[in-house]
């Protein structure tokens, strides 16, 4: 018994001795390092230093008791005994709230921020993991009104250990969540760098730095995986960003976390090219079906041959067989055995033969009536042009306002202004500059910075950007500066205008350029540093360096990086090469004056730059009216070469039309006077067609001043020498009078003028059709120009050509006609041209070995072009509508080289979505709780893949900043609680009420009236240190408010670089399609806008347009052809195919000369389309009423009349005319002028006067045996009747 007892006091000893051990051990973790606040920090105005304090944690006052549970809502404090007062909860309050603002639109991650700073100020068991480790004797300080025994002692300095597990935790928690309005990370905010230079441990260390401007004293983060020099590190519970929380909080967003995203979209791959064999498919399938057409064509005529040589041993002898049954000569001489289409054909062409020979022998002798007749209606209608209009703005000309495109910048102008116009210069140095290496004070790897970021360059680029804001234009005798016309987000509050450039990094202070700080010895922080931050954190108003100078521009608005620097790689920002000094200015939308003020000041700024000069620098520069300036500058000095070009092919004109018979009457034989009246005709016909249209109020363009007088001269020209040249190889038959020739010679050839006539106009009129404004615009003046050419040529032009062939009987002089030479005639003979084409060249072109090889030719090029017609390019490269001497052409080419960012656009919502509703914010928003096909979410999810969809940022939203910054924790939205009106978080007044509780409905969206209640107040509110999220900068312009509600809004982010036209279309295209899949996730109209997209919608439909506007024309060829030809419907069927091979072939030469489809070229097709008409349509004509015997006859016989005056009329006129065109200092008229004129003419000469003959040779149609008849019938018993079977 006694043993026992003995033993049961030892165990009670030992365990008394371990309770008293436990105890001792428990209150060393409740011992605290700090408690209240002491002396002022020297570093953070208005903050102080925590005072040392290693007793127990005290109870928290009853008034701290709703803070702690706003701050630290995940820890349990118990009793709450803890180691921070009152003051300390409300300074950390302060110190969070930009962390607050960015953070909280993640829960988990904000929680777990929260849970640091909560520990670090305030846990019970701060001396597990803290160490004081410098302190600063402070006098006489009282806590919480009880006086401290002794003197107090500030902690300066703290090391702080953190579990590694607890720190990899939170920043990926809150490594994804995004910034709104600035389009980034909201790490690149609060961590001192860009995002991706960001890491778990350098955040905190930022955050604890005593030079972020938020940290009264240093705070050293120790971070360890377990007990480190006899402290435990803080290992608190985390939460992922996936992860739902106690207070009910959802999982983070996709867009704030990618966890919850699922799988990364993965962009479909690009479309395999077509090939077979490894080869073009295109090209393949041409090769191969040219060498079998080859293989055909060639066995088919070998065996032609072959089959004449054994059986006729003559080519004509069955054709001009009248007994044999294939002759084309064949059957009764009445017409008996004609068809009904022939007598129908027959019909026809006489009817119009004597509509015409009527007409033009009543010209010929009433001169006078149809001249001043003529004279009169010309002047009427020539005299609209009083009230033409030109239009040279970009919009008017590339996009019809019925447009997707032109409909949607409308409404854009409309409900948000127009997009500001753009001031901006490129600004490198020259290649004597060299590199610069800062290294830093504080260590770390050493940085290069570009020869543009040198202090010196800067100061002297700060020069030039100075001298640019003061510039002073004048407008209507008042003077415009830059502040009277720039864009100034935080009006009337800051009036300092945008300038994106990195100058504001420095508030465009050379001050602020020069300052640093350090001691005697070394300079800690100077520009280099202050840039350096500033890159990473553009919106930053205290950078963390010795300077704390802030990032943000004076305009009140962030300079991001992208948008300020060129030609770095990656985020390198300090190797930039190139300064990108941006002045936005406002537009506006129907206001001339303060438009014309803009313009104003922007010429005083071209005429500045173009005189600025700096021997370190190299400038390029574009303001908002250079590219229009240049367009008419260009213009104007085209106007000497098109003249040039015009007078060559009037001299050619006039001297031309003469045939000389001799020297002698070489004054009475040539037909100046009657080439300079045609001439005189065709610009007269021009005047009409713009005269009126212009009566009508349809605008002219730049397209139709230039390009339409060459198209109606072409015409014009060609039907003039066909009828003087006709006149000059007819002779007289007896009895018959002059204006009895000239009527039956009009007789004969103006059916074949109808021909080309009408089909030009009704192929121009149906290209009017086209939603291309250049292409319609262009349609309507040629249709009617060329119209009213034909009718002058036939009533006018033929007046003058009786009288100038009475001048020429009389002898008269040409010009001088009351000169008169002495009597006598020459004998007649024909002209040089048509004895070539009439003994040389047409037997030789269709002999019997020549036709094979130039069939086999033409199907090749045809092939060809057939094979890369899908390959040529489609765009107009900006470059080419500057002249080769424009400063606007070095601007181009730094803006690809250097820019890094592409253009801004807007995701616009129209009016009507309900944002009060919760679905209607869930629709759109990107955080907590909204959809995961929401707007935001989508254009998200797009910029992941950015090199597909060409969305480079996440979009900016105010209505996820609406939702952050209306956060009761927050201290952005109060308002007064005398007056209800709106307190800036800036103003300290006790009056200041927050706009919602700290409640569970407060912590909600506000929905209903209480969302439509605060926002206005949001959009008001400017940013600052306290609150960033002010919407007044960066959404004032993007919500339009009306009574109901919000109307429409728009959501912004930036495309990827685009530097040529199929990045431009790509990014239409894209855009379009992403806001088409938005619009049907949220059944509410959305469109995309960016200020290019009116400019590039043309070419998503371009292929398609171009293939109808050509075969519409083409379409109307064939019935015009078909009905003017006497319904003949193979001679009408061979026109058109001789056309779309002119206009393939066409595309050939597109891609063989690097000429881009375009509304340019696609109207220059249009043209050629017509003027292949005038190539091809007399030679078939002609050959349908030759009465020969033989296709070859008859071909020879249309080449040899029509083909001499095809090729001196249309050919050489403008052979000449178009070689000048190539001395032209315009790219575009270099290339879409001369070029495509030059192959237009040529290709058109050779297919009609080559291929045509040739392939009428072969298949042409059979003699219209009813017009055998009626021949024979008109020319029975005179001279000509021989003639008809020659």
């Amino acid at each position: 018994m006694g043993i026992l007892t003995e033993r049961s006091r030892g165990f009670l000893l030992l365990t008394l001795v371990f309770l008293t051990e436990t105890h001792y051990q428990w209150v060393e973790a409740q011992h605290c390092v700090w408690y209240g606040e002491c002396g002022d920090s020297p570093t953070v105005t208005g903050k102080k230093y925590n005072c040392n304090y290693t007793g127990p944690p005290k109870p928290l006052p009853s008034e701290g008791a709703e803070l702690l549970d706003e701050l630290c809502p995940g820890l349990n404090y118990g009793d709450r005994y803890l180691c921070c007062d009152v003051n300390q909860l409300r300074t950390l309050k302060g110190s969070l709230q930009l962390p607050l603002q960015f953070l909280s639109r993640c829960p988990a991650c904000f929680l777990n921020l929260m849970n640091l700073f909560c520990e670090l100020t305030c846990s019970p068991r701060q001396s597990l993991f803290m160490n004081a480790t410098k302190l600063q004797p402070y006098q006489d300080v009282a806590v919480e009104g009880v006086r401290l025994l002794g003197n107090a002692t500030n902690v300066v300095t703290v090391e702080y250990y953190i579990e590694n597990e607890f720190v990899n935790a939170m920043y990926n928690a809150c490594k994804d969540v995004q910034a709104p309005s600035t389009n980034v990370q909201a790490l690149s905010l609060l961590c001192g760098k860009v995002a991706s230079l960001c890491n778990a441990t350098n955040w905190i260390q930022y955050m604890f730095n005593i030079n972020n401007g938020q940290s009264p004293f240093d705070i050293t983060p120790i971070f360890s995986d377990g007990p480190t020099a006899g402290f435990t590190p803080m290992d608190n519970q985390t939460w992922a960003c996936s992860d739902s929380l106690e207070d009910g909080s959802g999982p983070c967003s996709c867009q704030d976390c990618t966890p919850v995203c699922g799988p990364a979209p993965v962009p479909p791959a690009p479309p395999a090219p077509w090939t077979i064999l490894g080869l073009d498919a295109m090209v393949v399938i041409m090769w191969v079906s040219y060498m079998a057409f080859l293989l055909v064509f060639v066995g088919g005529v070998l065996s032609a041959w072959c089959y004449r040589r054994r059986r006729i041993m003559s080519e004509y002898g069955p054709i001009l067989d009248s007994n044999n049954p294939m002759s084309l000569n064949g059957g009764s001489s009445d017409g008996a055995d004609a068809t009904c289409c022939e007598r129908l054909g027959e019909r026809f062409e006489g009817t119009l033969r004597r509509l015409f020979t009527a007409w033009g022998s009543f010209c010929v002798r009433q001169p006078a009536l149809v001249v001043l007749t003529t004279v009169a209606l010309v002047a009427a209608a020539s005299a609209g042009l009083v009230y033409m209009r030109v239009t040279t703005d970009p919009v008017d000309l590339w996009a019809a306002d019925s447009s997707r495109a032109r409909q949607e910048k409308d409404y854009f102008d409309r409900h948000f202004g127009p997009f500001f116009r753009t001031e901006q210069m490129i600004i490198t140095t020259t290649p004597d500059v060299n590199s610069t290496i800062y290294e830093p004070y504080f260590g770390g790897p050493n940085v290069t910075f570009g020869p543009i970021l040198g202090k010196d360059i800067l100061h002297q680029v700060l020069d030039l950007q100075l001298q640019v804001e003061a510039l002073v234009a004048t407008y209507e005798g008042q003077n415009v500066t830059l502040e009277d016309i720039c864009l100034s987000p935080l009006a009337p509050y800051n009036n300092n205008c945008t300038v994106l450039s990195v100058l504001n990094y420095f508030q465009n202070s050379h001050d602020q350029l020069d300052h640093q700080v350090g001691d005697f010895f070394y300079v800690w922080d100077d520009y280099h540093s202050h840039f350096l931050y500033c890159v990473s954190a553009p919106a930053s108003l205290n950078d963390t360096t010795h300077l704390h100078d802030p990032c943000m521009g004076t305009f009140g608005g962030p300079v991001f990086p992208w948008l300020a620097l060129g030609g770095y790689n990656g985020t390198d920002y300090s190797n930039a090469t190139a300064l990108v000094i941006t002045f936005p200015v406002i537009n506006y939308l129907n206001d001339k004056t303060r438009v014309g003020k803009a313009k104003a000041w922007e010429e005083e700024f071209i005429r500045f730059m173009k005189s600025y000069t700096n021997s370190n620098l190299t400038v390029s520069f574009s303001s908002e009216r250079s590219i229009e300036d240049e367009i008419n500058r260009e213009s104007e000095n085209d106007v000497s070469t098109i003249v040039v070009s015009y007078v060559i092919m009037f001299v050619y004109i006039s001297l031309a039309l003469g045939h000389i018979q001799s020297f002698r009457r070489l004054l009475v034989d040539s037909k100046v006077s009657l080439g300079i009246a045609g001439i005189l005709i065709v610009l007269s016909s021009v005047a009409c067609s713009l005269g009126i249209f212009s009566y009508a109020g349809v605008p002219l363009t730049l397209i139709v001043i230039e390009v339409i007088p060459f198209l109606v001269l072409a015409v014009g020209v060609d039907n003039i020498f066909i009828i003087v040249q006709t006149l000059q190889r007819d002779e007289r038959m007896p009895q018959e009078e002059l204006h009895q020739q000239i009527g039956r010679i009009l007789g004969d050839v103006a059916p074949s003028m109808l021909l080309s006539s009408v089909s030009e106009t009704v192929a121009f009129f149906l290209g009017a059709l086209s939603n291309m404004p250049a292409v319609r615009t262009f349609s309507l003046f040629a249709g009617l120009a060329v119209l009213i050419d034909f009718l002058l040529q036939i009533s006018c032009f033929v007046s003058l050509l009786g009288l100038d062939a009475k001048r020429q009987e009389n002898n008269r002089l040409d010009i001088l006609c009351c000169v008169k030479l002495a009597d006598g005639q020459e004998a007649k003979t024909d002209g040089l041209l048509f004895r070539f084409f009439k003994k040389l060249y047409a037997p030789f072109i269709l002999q019997e070995w020549v036709r094979p090889i130039v069939v086999a030719v033409f199907v090749g090029m045809l092939s060809f072009s057939v094979a890369v017609v899908d390959k040529v390019d489609v765009g107009l490269d900006q470059k080419l509508s500057m002249p080769d001497d424009s400063y606007v052409l070095q601007y181009f080419k730094n803006l690809s080289t250097y820019l890094h960012t592409g253009p801004p656009v807007y995701f616009v919502v129209e009016d009507g979505l309900n944002y009060s509703s919760p679905e209607g914010q869930n629709a759109v928003c990107g955080g907590v709780g909204c959809r995961n096909d929401s707007l935001v979410q989508q254009v998200y999810s797009a910029s992941l893949i950015s090199q597909y969809t060409t969305i480079a940022y996440t979009p900016s939203s105010w209505l996820d900043d609406y939702f952050d910054w209306i956060k009761p924790r927050s201290s952005c939205c109060r308002y007064y609680n005398t007056t209800g009106a709106f307190c800036n978080a800036s103003v300290v007044d006790p009056s200041c009420l927050h706009c919602r509780a700290m409640t569970p409905a407060g912590k909600q969206r506000p929905t209903g009236e209480d969302f439509m209640h605060y926002l206005p107040m949001f959009l008001s509110d400017n940013p600052n240190t306290k609150c960033g999220k002010g919407g007044h900068a960066a959404y004032s312009s993007a919500v339009v408010l009306g009574d109901k509600g919000v109307g429409s809004s728009y959501f912004m982010t930036y495309h990827t670089i685009l530097k040529d036209s199929p990045d431009y279309i790509d990014a239409l295209k894209m855009a379009r399609v992403l806001a088409d899949n938005i619009t049907l996730a949220l059944g509410h109209k959305v469109f995309p806008y960016s200020i290019f997209y009116v400019f590039y919608e043309q070419y998503l439909t371009i292929a398609y347009d171009t293939a109808l506007n050509l075969g519409v024309s083409l379409g109307a060829i064939f019935v015009v052809s078909t009905v003017l030809l006497g319904f003949e419907v193979w001679a009408a069927a061979l026109v058109s195919l001789t056309i779309a091979m002119i206009l393939v072939n066409m595309f050939g030469v597109m891609w063989l000369w690097g000429i881009s489809l375009n509304a340019v070229s696609l109207v220059n097709l249009v043209m050629s389309c017509g003027i292949s008409v005038e190539f091809c349509s007399h030679i078939v004509r002609a050959f349908s009423v030759s009465m020969k015997g033989s296709r070859v006859e008859r071909a020879e016989e249309a080449l040899a009349h029509m083909g001499s005056s095809v090729f001196s009329g249309i050919t050489l006129t403008k052979f000449g005319g178009i070689l000048i065109l190539a001395l032209s200092k315009s790219q575009i008229f270099q290339i879409f002028y001369f070029r495509m004129y030059l192959a237009m003419v040529l290709l058109g000469a050779t297919h009609g006067l080559i291929f045509l003959p040739v392939l009428l040779s072969y298949i042409g149609p059979s003699v219209n045996k009813a017009k055998v008849f009626a021949a024979k019938q008109r020319y029975a018993n005179t001279e000509r009747e021989p003639l008809l079977n020659y």
